[in-house]
């Protein structure tokens, strides 16, 4: 698919997902249709335990819990890169304290209107939600202590121009800590070229090494997986894209599709080097 087809799949499948419930959300693919019986809460993990949260801000898209990893400080300013309805941004809100700052960045007005409305319930005045593409972050080159995001890099086209993006706003000595979907071994093209498996977050997950690869070529320093899990996807998934006996190929295959929160820093002084002091 062209990169406005992708977006415009994502764009408006999240709008869509703004207006469902949790429990819609959790058991199906980040949000997307193909909802399964099979098992509940196929990628989201629980954010009921950890302070600050809000049950109206949690729409079940998340495949990690950044937040908890992400090592933030009172007095922080954080970016939240795909905030949707202001699940992390609240909790990271949490952790900077009214010194703070949390801006939150999402793709989707409906998102944004949504995390908007629950902040002025919470009346929060040191969160705001801009509307903006991540590949071209609307905010300020080293304004970033901390940098969060979680399943939403996998549903960018230009997945290196985002870490490019990522590398500009945060401070020098900045890090991020971002949960995403990644892939090892290949996928099967069926499900490569269904365009409800794109919005659910599959078809536009990259390979594990490339992945990080990407993250290390771009500048960042101190790499790290802080946490990785294997996704299952449910058989009453898989039927609508697989024949019974490519669902059987599939399920025993070495191909593996995995939640990893990943944690990275920016270098505090890189010398006079145009593209690393950016």
């Amino acid at each position: 698919m062209e990169t406005n087809q992708i977006k415009n799949i994502v764009k408006s499948k999240y709008s869509e997902i703004a207006l469902q419930n949790k429990e819609t959300n959790q058991s199906s693919c980040c949000g997307s249709g193909s909802c399964s019986t099979e098992v509940y809460n196929i990628m989201n993990e629980d954010y009921q335990t950890l302070d600050g949260y809000h049950p109206e801000a949690d729409l079940g898209l998340g495949c990690g819990l950044p937040t908890q990893y992400a090592k933030i400080k009172k007095g922080d300013t954080i970016i939240d890169l795909g905030s949707g309805a202001g699940n992390d941004c609240f909790i990271a809100r949490n952790e900077v304290g009214e010194d703070g700052r949390v801006i939150g960045i999402d793709f989707t007005q409906a998102m944004v209107d949504k995390a908007i409305a629950n902040a002025a319930k919470l009346n929060y005045h040191n969160v705001e939600f801009r509307l903006g593409d991540i590949e071209n972050i609307p905010v300020s080159s080293s304004v970033a202590d901390v940098i969060v995001s979680n399943c939403v890099l996998n549903l960018v086209p230009n997945k290196d121009k985002v870490f490019k993006e990522v590398f500009r706003t945060l401070k020098q000595g900045g890090h991020f800590s971002i949960s995403d979907i990644v892939l090892v071994g290949e996928i099967p093209v069926k499900l490569k070229d269904a365009a409800e498996l794109y919005a659910g977050c599959i078809t536009g997950a990259v390979q594990k090494d490339d992945y990080l690869n990407l993250i290390k070529t771009n500048g960042f320093t101190n790499i790290s997986i802080q946490k990785e899990k294997p996704i299952h996807i449910p058989n009453d998934i898989l039927k609508n894209y697989l024949s019974n006996e490519e669902i059987q190929i599939f399920n025993t295959s070495k191909f593996g599709i995995e939640s990893i929160t990943v944690y990275a820093e920016k270098p505090k002084s890189c010398g006079c080097n145009v593209t690393c002091c950016t």
